[in-house]
């Protein structure tokens, strides 16, 4: 029995198609939620904003709205 490249082909694209479903799921991104603490806590590190104090509800809040300020184009316009 002989083998043609067009059936040698279409068998590497079939094994490279299913071993692409074998990959296990990412549960990274739900062990990163902790839903057990409020996202002002935060963690005293060094990659905090400059101004922000982990627990303080009221400059967390400012931290965020001076980051979205940022990212805003329509503000970047003005």
């Amino acid at each position: 029995m002989k083998l043609n490249f067009k059936t040698l082909g279409l068998c590497l694209v079939a094994g490279v198609l299913l071993a692409a479903c074998s990959e296990p799921p990412e549960i990274a991104a739900k062990a990163a939620k902790r839903p057990d603490v409020a996202p002002y806590m935060g963690a005293d590190n060094g990659f905090m904003t400059k101004g922000w104090t982990p627990g303080d509800q009221a400059s967390w809040t400012e931290a965020i709205n001076k980051r979205n300020q940022r990212q805003s184009e329509y503000s970047r316009v003005k």
